[in-house]
């Protein structure tokens, strides 16, 4: 059984930025990718970045540029930085792990930006 705990979402202003961490744990293949996705109201659930566990990234267009996603392998740990924050950000964002055999998911964390 894999779990994942998701932090660090809230409000932030427009062109704030914010962090998200989420820690895996339980029976975790060492070849994964872990990544965050996002769902807005009324919109499907969408791909925000992924990595690799060699670290290899890969981004939504729309936030190219402005996120950063990252890993700690020791830690089975991934982060996602967002900077210059857009009102169109506002979601949920779940955490991902997909291995050969299954995908995960967070809970889910709320990002809302508002003036």
């Amino acid at each position: 059984q894999v779990q994942l705990v998701e932090s660090g979402g809230g409000l932030v202003q427009p062109g704030g930025s914010l962090r998200l961490s989420c820690a895996a744990s339980g029976s975790i293949y060492r070849i994964n990718n872990m990544g965050w996705y996002r769902q807005a109201p009324g919109k499907q659930r969408e791909l925000v970045a992924t990595i690799t566990n060699g670290g290899r990234s890969d981004y939504a267009d729309s936030v190219k540029g402005r996120f950063t996603i990252f890993r700690d392998n020791a830690k089975n740990t991934v982060y996602l930085q967002m900077n210059s924050l857009k009102f169109e950000d506002t979601a949920v964002y779940y955490c991902n792990l997909h291995t050969w055999a299954s995908d995960y998911w967070g809970q889910g964390t709320q990002v809302t930006v508002s003036s």
